[in-house]
């Protein structure tokens, strides 16, 4: 997979690829990357199935720009296309538009917990804007057909607030994967699933080990960002 991305401000690293990793999707089914940025996750995606169609929904011009650039620059775009606008007015070309799968990858940061970026692309892309978590999570599942799956990677400790947000809406089913940064380590990044019109259990499943003692990726995590393997979570 080789993406172009800007040379300053947001850059992607490996939460859209775990993303990407974890989502069941089957032949036939449509996905939305809400917050698409470049694409990654959507474009990691494609290429581990065969069979479905990624949408990118994006709110900044260059980066959907870039997006579409590396999805012909991968040769995905015949599966793969990205629209810009904001995920609180639905855009006219997703009007009635109903996904069996929607990925995103919120912004991690609360207004004023952190010093903003310098760049307008990482302060966006790491800031929470006018649309908090609760109201992106609200955003991601309207865009759900009946039973489909919301699948999303963030900060662990921000566990709380994505369950306190998906318990207004409908939707059950929740698995819990965390990332474990090493042995002995508290989770720093949580996949979590969930699946509208469900009343089934939430679960918390066994985490993976991104990292060994010497700071390289372990086996199990090189399957993922390496060699394409799924993550099941659900």
């Amino acid at each position: 997979m080789t993406l172009r991305q800007p040379h300053t401000g947001y850059r992607a690293g490996s939460d859209p690829v775990f993303l990407a990793a974890a989502v069941a999707a089957q032949a036939g089914d449509s996905v939305l990357d809400l917050g698409s940025g470049v694409g990654t996750a959507g474009l990691c995606l494609l290429a581990r199935l065969s069979d479905v169609t990624v949408t990118g929904l994006e709110l900044q011009p260059h980066l959907a720009a870039l997006a579409g650039e590396n999805a012909v620059a991968n040769g995905l775009e015949q599966r793969y296309r990205v629209i810009e606008g904001c995920l609180t007015s639905r855009p006219a070309a997703l009007r009635g538009a109903g996904f069996d799968h929607v990925i995103t990858n919120p912004p991690w940061y609360e207004p004023g917990t952190i010093r903003p970026p310098q760049a307008d692309s990482k302060a966006i892309g790491h800031l929470e804007g006018t649309a908090d978590l609760a109201v992106w999570l609200k955003a991601a599942v309207k865009y759900l057909k009946p039973k489909g799956r919301l699948w999303l990677i963030h900060r662990a400790d921000h566990l709380g607030r994505i369950l306190a947000g998906l318990e207004k809406l409908p939707v059950g089913e929740i698995r819990i994967l965390p990332l474990w940064p090493k042995r002995n380590r508290a989770a720093i990044r949580v996949l979590v699933a969930a699946r509208k019109d469900s009343k089934a259990l939430m679960e918390i499943l066994p985490g993976l080990l991104v990292h060994d003692d010497d700071n390289a990726y372990t086996a199990a995590a090189e399957a993922v960002l390496r060699d394409g393997q799924p993550l099941s979570v659900a």
